[in-house]
């Protein structure tokens, strides 16, 4: 049987694997991290392995799942350590992270969760815990209270079953010790990321203390972010050729490619570290960069994913390498690019060019339907938002309709061959019976418009965007996505704005 990864086999890896090269043991955690999953790990968990490596050993991360066990039951036999797999063509790089020192699992002991987050080491505090995770209605902004898990927090925080339980009950106990409020920062791929975790946190402090309330509004941190790299999920086979490279087998590795941003609005609660010198961009207004990256590259990601999962495409890089797939890209970026205000220092024209050749990265075999995951999450902001800023101009929408038209396809959880997938989406089993009561386009469409959670009343009482999105429905139902790509690109759709 093939040994872990783990401490005492860093010194047994082959020459060109790049290990942490400091004292783990020296290291304190100055940051707990709660959703430990791919994403955190090829992303801000490499930034603080930076900045150990560069001498600041105040930054190790102790990792926290709200759910599963599993992250942990991968890093604990390794000691935490992992692979980071860059892959770029046919150049693969891998490095050894050991910032992580732990994973705690808050089900099964919140109390050593709680008490990591009240320890004066702990100035930092990030979160993946996806839009799901922050409890807050989409339509209201308020509090979602018949969650289950949030009812259980708002009678008691003696065992915190939400991010906004966990993080309350940590100042709250942070207040009594005399400590200083951490700084809590968002690194979810959603708009104002860091106004939207202070809003459930003061609202659910609120319904327990006012006065607890007030005092994370004055001594607490917020900031909001911009993240962005792309990690696809792991496969067995990534880990069979790991360990056939390595000599040990590690099954917490992720894979990733060379690109990597991290943009962070400077606004912090006490001490933290030069994140700066680790290549993080601090800026007084996250709001354009973070506008670019959800309307350019996620909104350029969902589309390419529900055309491509109907047509039986797997991967991202094969969409964009058929001529019609590529095309329809740059023809949703020019709708999306218009309504945007770029920040200085981001060059429209570049940014495409870089997301096209990241795009056409087959080495990272990005599934369009992991990408594909919690659509109704998404559609707002990545897609719903260029459409409505367009519509508000009277520009056409025949591309970014169409991505829209295509999660409606989506929902019925067939794909073009009649095959069946899962819908992995938080209103699935809604979206799924909308869908299924007519096999009329036009009521399909009518019947997804009025989920309010999804579409704002003004978009969704829009006789422009209904038109265009029954059109390319109708094509899609009779058709399929590649016929209703190619019609699009030749022909706008009958009634669309020009």
């Amino acid at each position: 049987m093939t040994a872990r990864l783990s401490n005492a086999a860093l010194d047994s890896l082959p020459a060109d694997i790049e290990r942490p090269g400091y004292d783990r043991a020296q290291v304190r955690a100055g940051v707990v991290h709660l959703g430990i999953g791919a994403f955190h790990r090829a992303h801000q968990a490499v930034v603080f392995d930076d900045l150990i490596r560069a001498g600041d050993r105040r930054w190790g991360v102790r990792g926290a799942s709200l759910r599963s066990p599993d992250v942990r039951d991968q890093l604990a036999p390794q000691d935490g350590l992992y692979s980071l797999v860059v892959r770029d063509g046919d150049v693969e790089r891998t490095r050894i992270v050991g910032a992580v020192r732990d994973v705690m699992v808050a089900p099964e002991d919140p109390a050593a969760l709680l008490a990591a987050l009240g320890d004066p080491d702990t100035h930092l505090v990030t979160l993946t815990i996806t839009e799901k995770g922050y409890k807050l209605d989409p339509v209201t902004g308020g509090l979602i209270e018949d969650d289950p898990d949030l009812a259980q927090d708002l009678v008691s925080l003696a065992a915190p079953r939400t991010a906004p339980g966990v993080l309350v009950a940590a100042l709250a106990l942070r207040r009594a010790r005399g400590l200083a409020a951490f700084t809590a920062i968002s690194c979810d791929n959603i708009p104002e990321n860091g106004r939207r975790l202070q809003a459930a946190v003061l609202a659910l402090a609120t319904r327990h203390d006012p006065r607890l309330a007030d005092w994370i509004a004055e001594t607490g941190a917020f900031p909001q972010t911009m993240v962005d790299r792309i990690v696809p999920a792991t496969t067995p086979q990534d880990i069979e050729a790991l360990t056939a490279r390595l000599g040990v087998r590690d099954l917490a590795m992720v894979k990733t490619e060379p690109f990597t941003q991290w943009v962070v609005e400077d606004r912090f609660a006490g001490p933290h570290p030069d994140l700066a010198a680790a290549g993080v961009q601090l800026t007084a207004d996250v709001a354009p960069w973070e506008e670019a990256k959800l309307r350019l590259l996620n909104g350029a990601h969902s589309a390419m994913a529900y055309l491509g999962g109907l047509a039986g495409i797997e991967f991202i890089h094969q969409v964009v390498a058929r001529p019609a797939g590529a095309a329809f890209v740059q023809r949703l970026w020019d709708e999306a690019e218009t309504t945007l205000s770029p920040p200085p220092g981001l060059s429209i024209p570049a940014y495409r060019i870089e997301l096209m050749r990241r795009f056409s990265n087959s080495a990272l075999q990005h599934r369009t339907r992991q990408i594909a995951m919690d659509g109704s999450q998404k559609l707002p902001q990545r897609l719903l938002a260029s459409l409505a800023a367009r519509l508000a101009r009277g520009q056409s929408i025949e591309a970014l309709s169409l991505g829209v038209a295509a999660w409606m396809r989506w929902q019925g959880g067939r794909d073009d061959a009649g095959a069946p997938f899962k819908v992995d989406d938080p209103l699935a089993e809604t979206t799924a019976a909308r869908v299924r009561a007519s096999a009329d386009p036009a009521h399909q469409v009518d019947a997804l418009l009025s989920l309010a959670s999804v579409f704002p009343a003004p978009l969704a009482a829009d006789p422009r965007l209904r038109e265009a999105l029954v059109g390319h429905l109708t094509r899609l139902s009779r058709h399929g996505a590649l016929a209703a790509l190619d019609a699009a690109l030749a022909d706008p759709v009958p009634g669309t704005p020009t």
